[in-house]
């Protein structure tokens, strides 16, 4: 695994982080949006900065490569949900503007950050980063963001069921997706947590499944671990 933290200091940080990462994907399989605080999280919290730097052309190209020549993946978990969305790379599969109609995540229904563990159920194995998962399973993983809320109109909700890309949604302890606040904290459509792009390779979603250790929320019960850093294969 590479990290590079993209340097904005100067124009010539700009410059240079850009062709990093160029290079750096160039050479990967795999690249992921991680969860970050940046800007205090509103609006956009970190997916702002993501969504301008992989709009870059070089960037951008790279990008394409991954996903149309080398049968790459990507993944992006809270901010970096947002930033697969604001880059079209979910539910389009490929670097896009957003549309008036484009789904979108929007403030928390509370009007502010949540931080507390919440229960989603694996509505779709056509991702392979849910390929360990079970279909139909329950994971339990920390929420922690204040603009988590999926929307979409009911055309792109319809598509996205028919076409398999509803990968997880929140649901309640008898594991039926739910709008209620207790379970489906951020207000979101349909209980929609994560979705993916239409071949699945591109998997988005808001819970935080990396914050998971044997020695972490111990007193919490259910299964946290949805395999997902071992699955792609």
């Amino acid at each position: 695994m590479v990290t590079r933290v993209f340097r904005n200091l100067t124009a010539s940080d700009i410059r240079e982080s850009i062709e990093c990462y160029k290079s750096q994907i160039s050479k990967s399989q795999i690249v992921m949006f991680p969860g970050g605080f940046s800007a205090g999280d509103e609006p956009d919290g970190s997916a702002k900065f993501f969504a301008a730097v992989f709009r870059n052309e070089a960037i951008k190209e790279e990008i394409t490569k991954l996903m149309e020549e080398r049968d790459g993946l990507m993944l992006g978990i809270c901010n970096g949900f947002q930033a697969l969305i604001k880059l079209g790379l979910v539910p389009e599969g490929a670097v896009t503007k957003q549309r008036e109609d484009s789904p979108t995540l929007a403030m928390n229904t509370i009007g502010r950050h949540i931080s507390k563990m919440v229960y989603t159920k694996v509505v779709s194995n056509k991702s392979p980063w849910l390929s360990g998962a079970q279909l139909g399973g329950v994971y339990c993983n920390p929420a922690s963001h204040g603009e988590g809320r999926f929307v979409a109109n009911e055309e792109w909700l319809e598509k996205l069921i028919q076409n398999g890309q509803v990968a997880t949604q929140y649901v309640d302890a008898s594991g039926c997706p739910t709008m209620a606040e207790d379970w489906n904290p951020n207000g979101s459509y349909m209980a929609i947590e994560g979705i993916t792009s239409p071949d699945g390779r591109i998997l988005g979603k808001m819970a935080h499944s990396e914050r998971r250790g044997d020695g972490v929320a111990m007193n919490i019960y259910g299964e946290q671990d949805m395999l997902v850093f071992l699955n792609p294969e």
